[in-house]
Parts: structure tokens; sequence; C-alpha cells
């Protein structure tokens, strides 16, 4: 082969994807990156939210990750196509509701479709023996590289030497004796490469940003689905399952209530697709109400959100509440004591919810 090789790189934002793209690179090898927008990974978004994140980055670090590379990134929506993976994985979820070994055969044969269509030669990937025992094992990794239909074109720079020799090894696009034995569950090798690359920075957590790993997350949208009965989502969905306290008083209807001021400002911004409430004799948070409620139900909601108001102690709070159609009334309620408010309402658990 003559021309220059040239490669796509699945590029998560994590560091293992940054390295493996790096070590081919630094053999010659023209490399792009690709990301697989799902909609699980939006983290700079919500750091920009609450408080507590405000000294975290607000990047796309997938985006970051290709410009200290210096490589163009393409990013492909692929939300819709992604909702079979995650509602119907052939081969299971992991510990929470995270379709790893399906998410990865999907995304690498995408890749396929992609270096077909562009004419490049071959996948890179930042897998590691070992790392993530429902997809990254000996085992799996040939299940990845048969289904997805890559076959011989997909490397893993990282554990490369304990796997058989790809195209690219083979055809000479790359030297096997320059790529690398890595596994198990440590990141202290690929610290040291970063090092020894000259990387002096990496999106943390290094592993990756996915939602569907956080238990609390997966909790959440579990209880979604159950009372929808059917396994649907959208973009407002995964974003509002991340944001503010989530209790389900009653099997039809669910409270996100507002933790703080910046998660206020964020749902204010779907008070028009919601029966919404707020305090109007004390401040207060802003709630959403999911599902339909009677006035009984309304009532209950009511207490539920002046618990959460500074008038938690007082006799009574006004509290408003707006209809979809911005139909509204005024409710006068004792707000719910702790003690009223029993733990299996808080969806994902009350650690997840305060």
């Amino acid at each position: 082969m003559t021309d220059q090789p040239k490669a796509v790189a699945l590029i998560s934002g994590g560091l293992d994807s940054m390295l493996a793209a790096r070590v081919v690179q630094e053999q010659g090898v023209h490399v792009e990156g690709i990301n697989f927008f799902t909609g699980f990974c939006v983290e700079g978004h919500t750091h920009a939210i609450r408080r507590q994140d405000q000294e975290r980055p607000k990047r796309n670090n997938a985006l970051w990750v290709a410009e200290q590379l210096g490589i163009p990134l393409h990013i492909v929506d692929v939300i819709e196509e992604y909702k079979e993976v995650l509602t119907n994985p052939r081969h299971g979820y992991g510990a929470n509701l995270n379709p790893c070994l399906d998410c990865k055969i999907f995304m690498v044969g995408k890749a396929l479709e992609w270096i077909e269509a562009n004419g490049y030669d071959f996948i890179i990937s930042g897998e590691v023996i070992g790392q993530r025992p429902k997809s990254q094992t000996r085992k799996h990794l040939p299940v990845v590289t048969r289904e997805s239909g890559a076959e011989d074109r997909l490397l893993r720079p990282l554990s490369a030497k304990l796997l058989e020799p790809t195209r690219p090894e083979r055809e000479g696009w790359v030297d096997r004796d320059q790529l690398y034995d890595f596994s198990g569950r440590s990141r202290k090798p690929q610290m040291a490469l970063a090092k020894r690359l000259g990387i002096e920075t990496w999106a943390q957590p290094a592993g990756g940003c996915c939602f569907l790993t956080d238990e609390t997350y997966s909790a959440k949208l579990a209880d979604l689905w159950e009372a929808r009965g059917a396994r649907n989502y959208d973009m407002d969905d995964i974003m509002l399952l991340k944001v503010g306290r989530h209790l389900r008083p009653r099997p039809h209807f669910k409270l996100i209530i507002a933790r703080e001021e910046g998660e206020t400002r964020f749902l204010e911004g779907y008070r028009k697709q919601f029966t919404h409430l707020r305090t109007v004799s004390h401040g207060g948070p802003i709630a959403l109400l999911d599902g339909s409620a009677s006035e009984q139900d309304l009532d209950l909601a009511a207490r539920l959100v002046a618990r959460y108001s500074s008038g938690r102690s007082a006799d009574e709070v006004e509290v408003e509440a707006i209809e979809r159609d911005g139909t509204s009334r005024s409710l006068r309620v004792a707000p719910l004591p702790p003690e009223a408010v029993p733990d299996d309402w808080y969806v994902g658990g009350q650690h997840g919810s305060k």
C-alpha cells in the first residue's frame, strides 16, 4: 500500500479512546474521530445547571479530545436508532440499564458503515481487556468483532499484543511492536502512557460519562417505563431524569422538584409542557407534575412542594398550580412533615433525590 493508511477512531471523550487514537496517529496513520450521540452523555450541560458542579468543565469531552489530538471529529446523531439497542438489548444489561455489549457492537457497526462510505481502511477502539465486565473481556471482545461485521478491521491498540493480529498489523499499516498489552481494571498503565505521550489532562471520570451506568439514573428510567407501560423516551425525558428530586407518591403521577436555583431555571423551560406548581407565600422551588392528577392528588402534590419550600415549618403555605393551558388555581395547604414522606416515594432512593 503506497497511500497513507486512514482510520477512524471511536472517541468517547474518555482517556482510553484518546490514547488509542494517539498511539496509531504517532505511527503515521491519518486518523479522524467519530462520536455517536445517543443522548445519554451530556455531562457538560448538566454540570452547568447545578451549583455543586460549577467547578467541573462545561464542555463536550469528545470534541475536547479531538482538539487535543488535532483531528476532525464526526458527530453522528443516532438517538432514534439507539432506542432499539437500549430497550431490547440482545445481550442484556450490565449492573444497571447499560446495554454495554450491544452498545459497543452497534457503535463499531456504525463506524464500519462510515469507513466503507468514506474510503477509510480500519477502525480504532480504546477497549482494554478486562476493564469492563460486560463488554471488555476475552469472551466478549470477539463478539463485538464478529457481530459488528468489522472482523479484522477493528484495531484495539491498548490490548493488541494480547489479541490476534488484525489486518492493519498484517498489512504493515501499524507496527504491532509499538502497540500495547494492557489488561485489567487498573488505570495506572494508561496514565503512565498518557504521561509518556505528553497528555497531561483528560476527562474525569476517565472511563466515560454514560448516564445508563448510574444506579439512580437507571432507576428513574425504569420507573418512567413502568409508569408509561412502554419502553419509550425522548430527549426531554433523558434530560429531565437527570435534574431535580423525583417523587412518585401515586402510581399515576410523579413530581420533579427543583433542588436549587439552577434547576429551577432549567425546569422553568418545561412549564408549558406540564402542570407545574410553585409556592406563592414563601420562597420555594418549581415542580413539574408528570402524569394525571385528581383534586386530591393535586392537594398532595402541593403539600409536597410546600415541604421543600422555606415555609416547610409554617402552618399553611399558598401554592399555585398552573395547568398546561395556563389555567391556574391557588391551594392553601399544610406542608407534609418529613416523616410523612416515605422513602419509597423517592424514585432512585433518597440519596439520589436530595
